[in-house]
């Protein structure tokens, strides 16, 4: 096995993951409406839906097929607006929400969730990027094609899972109803700001 480009890898995608995106203000903002145990959910959503991008990668890497420039934009500008749809009902529900708790007051259910976490982590174009585009660039870390992707899913996982999970337990041990209506709305207007910058680049990219 390549330990430096095994290496090199775990320290992209840690960056990837750590780094403020759709699926960790999505994490985020589960946690502080609906608790931890749906956002737990929710991350097996976005894990799942990096494993399909993975076995594209795989496919792509396999059939050597080109990846046509304007398709990629695309599907990213396809997963921006996606994001940004998820944006709204989050400042929707974050501005609808009490400010205070309010005595017998019945909390919502909030977003997140298998589903939803799965559409936000196959539609987000940090990812679709990588692995698409940069992905192909780790297989080489064993001699063997499938046990390199075994390694590097595994790892991907692992990963994902840790850096998601410090997130919610973070988001745990602040929780209050203020706290988690401000949280909310500081997701909602960060999944915005992703979405609208993702438009405004692949509308730019389409039309050079």
């Amino acid at each position: 096995m390549n330990t430096a480009l095994t290496a090199t890898y775990a320290l992209t995608v840690l960056l990837l993951i750590a780094t403020p995106g759709p699926v960790v203000a999505l994490i985020v903002n589960t946690a502080a409406a609906s608790g931890s145990r749906k956002a737990m959910f929710t991350a097996v959503g976005t894990n799942w839906a990096s494993l399909v991008l993975i076995g594209a990668a795989a496919w792509v890497i396999l059939t050597s097929a080109a990846i046509d420039k304007a398709w990629l934009s695309a599907m990213s500008l396809l997963g921006c607006l996606f994001i940004g749809y998820i944006a709204v009902g989050t400042l929707r529900d974050a501005l609808q929400a009490p400010a205070a708790e309010t005595p017998g007051e019945l909390a919502k259910p909030g977003r997140g969730g298998l589903l939803q976490g799965f559409m936000v982590g196959i539609s987000n174009p940090k990812d679709i990027i990588f692995f698409i585009a940069f992905f192909p660039q780790f297989i080489q870390i064993t001699e063997s094609f499938g046990k390199s992707m075994v390694v590097l899913s595994m790892l991907w996982v692992a990963i994902d899972f840790a850096v998601l999970s410090l997130y919610i337990f973070a988001i745990g041990k602040i929780a209050s109803q203020r706290s988690n209506r401000m949280i909310s709305l500081a997701s909602g207007v960060a999944l915005l700001l992703i979405a609208t910058g993702g438009l405004l680049y692949n509308i730019k990219e389409l039309a050079a």
